[in-house]
């Protein structure tokens, strides 16, 4: 999934009930895997001025950026996170690192050739798994459409359960930068085999 999308599903599992006043742990919880990939992305091409090519078919199966990746989804990590979050009697922490393990569920189950460690530092094996968020040899094209359906109808949803300005702020800025990320990947990366 992409980014605004897991934020979208992560408010719509985990925002719902007492929970809901949680919103900015479960939306920041929802964004923190996907930061080192963001930041890589940043470094390469903009700084760095890689083609889009080499970035998603060399660069981002370097050994050290995937190590980066690999270890911000890591379920070892998001339990050790869970334990001590219960430890501190923090349920603002609680929600966060569970934002964290639904985000890399959704990862585990959506990825095929750039699949992530997910049990780093324990075991290096990855799942490939047979549905991919992007890759059409892999059902991404239904994926994508999934993803939409769930980003705009959820964005509704979410404007309607939460009633502060901040969240429904947080909301609104999350489905415009959802559209925006469309555009640029239906024009920049729609021509690129490999990238996401």
């Amino acid at each position: 999934m992409n980014t605004p999308a897991h934020a979208v599903l992560n408010l719509l599992v985990l925002g719902g009930g007492r929970r809901h006043i949680l919103w900015l742990p479960i939306f920041l919880g929802s964004l923190l895997p996907d930061v080192p990939m963001l930041l890589f992305y940043f470094v390469q091409r903009v700084i760095l001025r890689a083609p889009e090519s080499y970035i998603w078919s060399h660069l981002y199966f370097q050994p050290n950026w995937q190590v980066f990746f690999d270890i911000f989804n890591s379920f070892p990590l998001v339990v050790v996170g869970l334990v001590v979050a219960y430890w501190m009697r923090s349920a603002w922490l609680q929600v966060f690192f569970l934002s964290i393990g639904l985000h890399c569920m959704t990862d585990l189950l959506l990825h095929h050739d750039d699949a992530h460690r997910h049990f780093l530092p324990l075991s290096h094996w990855r799942l490939l798994s047979p549905v991919s968020y992007w890759d059409p040899r892999y059902y991404g094209q239904y994926v994508a459409w999934a993803e939409m359906a769930l980003v705009l109808m959820g964005s509704v949803i979410l404007f309607q359960r939460y009633r502060s300005r901040a969240a429904r702020a947080l909301v609104a800025v999350t489905l415009v930068t959802y559209l925006c990320y469309l555009v640029y990947a239906f024009t920049v990366w729609a021509t690129i085999d490999g990238a996401p």
